[in-house]
């Protein structure tokens, strides 16, 4: 079982004010706050998604291939988040839009290191395969 994602980043205290607005949008919020990482989840839950400085002291380098999903509960909420990655300073890699499946509405945008994210909102009305 999956326990959580981290991302890298160079400027941990910038990556920290643009996650905070990000996922603000689809009702994530700061979690913790360690030296050298931030942990995000819901409100009084457990951290799920963390940013860090490398631990090795090397810079933070984008994986090619990587990718990191986040659920939002509508398309407004997809909508939201993507508007915000751009107004903070991240950038497009796919506007919000239907993909894949009638009921699959999604997005994609780069944080501003360059890691790729993915948000997405499900209706449910089928299942994916």
């Amino acid at each position: 079982m999956l326990l959580g994602a981290m991302l890298g980043t160079n400027d941990l205290a910038k990556a920290g004010v643009f996650y905070d607005g990000l996922l603000r949008t689809i009702n994530m919020v700061r979690t913790m706050e360690v030296e050298g990482e931030i942990g995000y989840g819901v409100a009084g839950g457990e951290s799920c998604f963390w940013i860090l400085t490398p631990f090795n002291k090397e810079p933070a380098t984008v994986g090619n291939g990587v990718q990191i999903s986040f659920q939002a509960s509508s398309n407004e909420e997809v909508e939201a988040f993507y508007r915000a990655a751009l107004a903070l300073g991240g950038s497009d890699e796919g506007a919000p839009g239907y993909r894949y499946l009638p009921h699959y509405f999604g997005a994609y945008c780069r944080d501003i290191d360059g890691n790729k994210l993915h948000v997405v909102c499900v209706d449910g009305s089928e299942d994916i395969e």
